[in-house]
């Protein structure tokens, strides 16, 4: 291809050492190495691009998308499952970097993916993507939801829709990966909490995003913003019952999830969450008191920045 030639759509291979160039239409794919060098000119023959779509490689694409978004060339980063579903549906089922490449090209023209936002160091950004994660599936339970009493022509609508918000919500998680690789800090907050079996990305990002706190304060405070902590009901010689209150519930959503996890795949939660219920207490109050010895653990990781070790006993 030469500069001269317009390109509309094109598709960017990633790996660590190189990265492989498709333009929509065309059939040559071109490899530059994965270095400022490399993107500086793959930004050159793409200066008058519509929309170049990368897959996400774990933060090997970091790079390449700063210089694109720096030219003000729309990138899209896209989750490779999503790419890999096209390809499949397309009736592609060979997989090398070449064809990848190629099939990322043929993507950013049909599929038209949603441009990434623009890569930001700091919570800000990280905040603001996470939320419009929330809001997204909120959308599409709402959506699922009004399936079941939906005749067959808007039962068919809806489907679409619950389609789109899929792969919006793919192209979001994406999004949200690059945003916190990019910032060193946030990035190795991300490790530190993804090394406690049950913590996964989206849980990770939701801490990182909604509780800046953590590591920062102590155990009972962390457990009070979360909304883990359990609050007295008491008058004069009663005692009533312990409940949780208050606190951001997109945090306690994320420990929930982490601790069903954990429990379930007989991680570090699990002996707490059994003894509990062998000694009488109720699922909901075993989960509740889990979701709050993890988050404590956590806390207690970020604070020493250190990763989860199973034989090492933190104290909480």
């Amino acid at each position: 291809m030469t500069h001269l030639e317009k390109i509309e759509y094109a598709g960017i291979d990633v790996s660590k050492s190189h990265l492989d160039l498709a333009v929509d239409g065309q059939t040559k794919v071109e490899r530059y190495g994965n270095t400022p060098e490399g993107c500086a000119a793959i930004v050159a023959h793409l200066d008058d691009a519509r929309l170049v779509v990368v897959e996400a490689t774990g933060g090997y694409e970091l790079e390449i998308v700063r210089a694109l978004q720096a030219r003000r060339i729309a990138v899209s980063v896209v989750n490779p499952r999503r790419a890999r579903d096209f390809a499949r549906a397309s009736g592609q089922l060979a997989k090398t970097d070449r064809i990848d490449a190629l099939v990322l090209a043929r993507f950013a023209s049909v599929m038209r993916p949603a441009q990434t936002p623009d890569i930001e160091d700091g919570q800000m950004t990280l905040a603001g993507l996470v939320d419009r994660r929330r809001q997204l599936i909120e959308m599409a339970v709402a959506e699922t939801n009004r399936l079941e009493h939906a005749g067959e022509a808007v039962a068919a609508l809806i489907g679409k829709h619950i389609a789109y918000l899929k792969d919006e919500l793919a192209s979001l998680d994406a999004a949200i990966a690059l945003a916190i690789r990019a910032d060193a800090q946030l990035n190795e907050r991300r490790s530190i909490l993804q090394s406690v079996p049950g913590v996964g990305e989206v849980t990770a990002a939701v801490l990182i995003a909604d509780l800046p706190e953590l590591g920062s304060i102590g155990d009972k405070q962390i457990a009070a913003l979360a909304g883990v902590a359990p609050m007295a009901r008491d008058s004069g010689a009663q005692r009533g019952q312990r409940h949780i209150s208050g606190g951001r519930s997109s945090v306690r959503c994320a420990l929930y999830m982490a601790v069903l996890s954990t429990v379930r795949s007989n991680g570090p939660m699990a002996p707490f969450y059994k003894r509990l219920r062998e000694n009488g207490k109720p699922p909901k109050v075993a989960l509740v008191a889990a979701m709050r010895k993890l988050l404590i653990l956590l806390n207690t990781l970020v604070a020493r920045n250190q990763l989860w070790k199973p034989m090492i006993q933190y104290g909480c």
